[in-house]
């Protein structure tokens, strides 16, 4: 019995990464030999046994053989004689097919290692087609190292996966699993841009795809279509360290621009609102979870009326925190901050440019927490009234907060005190 390394533990020590789980394959034994060792198995699908000590698993060498469409329709063949060569052919790309011996020594049959150097992400070989999972695995690890490219030859194979129909068997669960870890990657724009590439976006995510084209405001950037200027988004969340809903509302956020009639181009009016009813779809379709969804919802709602906050009247900022929730859920209406900024300094050239936005709603939303429910409640006679009244009360309080900003800024350009 032999046990090697394999996989992304060998790739990430060769590019000098920290290593979070180490995978192990054995060669030579059978299942009744490592449960005679101590090693429990795990799962029906596959061989897999865990360390009776460490809890690593190690799976027996395996071939597979494609039985049926998607991800799930394969049969595989555990046995003694199969070779740590055989395990390596089934694997995705180059980079992955990699092992290392007890004695340190690498086992590399298809030349992942140039491949690492050459920072190319590669398929092992034709059997790459029979999974189209490895699409989106290929993609996400473009994503994860933003300086390698993809081999011309694997996206031509692609596109032939696309053309073909299996991806149409993903399920959904799945496909919102590769994307999720994408965009928690350094450069999620890259995943995008590689589904896109091989035709793959169009069917996984159309509403995404057709916003590329469809021009910004001219004050934006002229050359920069909305397809590019969401990729500089998800971008800005990744660079800003972003937690994973607030990377969902920026992919999501400008979906309505994509079915805007072209008499109304390049403005967009009402895409908000066609925005919220394709996130909706969106997040249904590839079962998107609740807290993702709910600040995708909000973001894709209000983004508009948050850039434009300079403009707002005290009763509409206080008509917005109430409808966000945001005195109940302080935290969320922060992530929908987030997602604003994101998408304002989502620009070519504005990274830099003030964005008063998320100030002023920090500051009115302190000041609406301080006004007291309880005690106006008890104020009135008319339960009817409570609700306005609160609202009144908030409204009076953020509009004086204004007034006391005004003054003083005119204070400071005149001098005065």
């Amino acid at each position: 019995m032999q046990i090697f390394t394999v996989g992304g533990a060998v790739r990430d020590e060769l590019l000098g990464l920290p290593i979070e789980d180490r995978d192990y394959v054995v060669v030579g034994a059978s299942p009744e030999e490592m449960l005679a060792r101590g090693f429990k198995p795990v799962g029906k699908d596959f061989p897999v046994f865990l360390h009776p000590s460490s809890h690593e698993e190690y799976a027996l060498a395996r071939t597979e053989r494609k039985t049926g469409h998607g991800y799930s329709g394969f049969s595989f063949r555990a046995a003694p004689e199969v070779s740590l060569v055989d395990d390596l052919a089934r694997r995705d790309l180059t980079i992955n097919a990699i092992a290392r011996a007890a004695d340190g020594s690498l086992i590399d049959p298809y030349h992942g290692v140039d491949d690492l150097a050459a920072r190319v992400l590669r398929h092992v070989g034709p059997a790459f087609v029979e999974d189209p999972v490895r699409v989106l695995r290929l993609a996400r690890f473009a994503a994860r190292f933003a300086d390698f490219t993809v081999a011309p030859e694997t996206v031509a194979l692609m596109r032939d996966m696309v053309l073909s129909g299996e991806l149409d068997h993903l399920v959904a669960e799945r496909v919102w699993q590769e994307v999720a870890r994408g965009l928690m990657a350094a450069k999620p724009s890259q995943m995008f841009s590689v589904l896109r590439e091989c035709g793959a976006l169009a069917r996984l995510l159309p509403e995404l795809d057709c916003l590329y084209g469809v021009p910004q405001r001219a004050d934006y950037h002229p050359e920069v279509d909305t397809g590019v200027h969401v990729m500089m988004v998800i971008d800005e969340s990744a660079q800003r360290g972003c937690a994973l809903p607030v990377r969902v509302a920026a992919l999501l956020h400008d979906l309505g621009k994509g079915t805007t009639p072209a008499a109304d181009l390049p403005r967009h009016p009402g895409h908000e609102a066609r925005s919220v009813e394709l996130v909706r779809q969106v997040c249904a379709r590839l079962k998107i979870p609740v807290v993702c969804r709910e600040l995708a919802l909000l973001v894709a709602r209000h983004h508009g009326a948050i850039h434009r906050c300079r403009e707002l009247r005290a009763a509409t900022i206080v008509g917005l925190l109430e409808k966000t929730d945001a005195l109940r859920r302080p935290d969320r209406f922060e992530q929908l901050l987030e997602a604003c900024a994101c998408d304002f300094h989502g620009r070519l050239g504005w990274q830099e440019v003030p964005y008063p936005a998320p100030a002023l709603f920090r500051q009115a939303l302190a000041r609406v927490q301080g006004v007291d429910a309880a005690t106006i409640a008890r104020a009135g006679n008319d339960p009817a009234t409570i609700a306005a009244r609160v609202h009144a009360a908030r409204v009076a309080i953020v509009e004086r907060a204004f007034s006391e900003d005004r003054r003083a800024l005119a204070c400071q350009n005149t001098g005065g005190s």
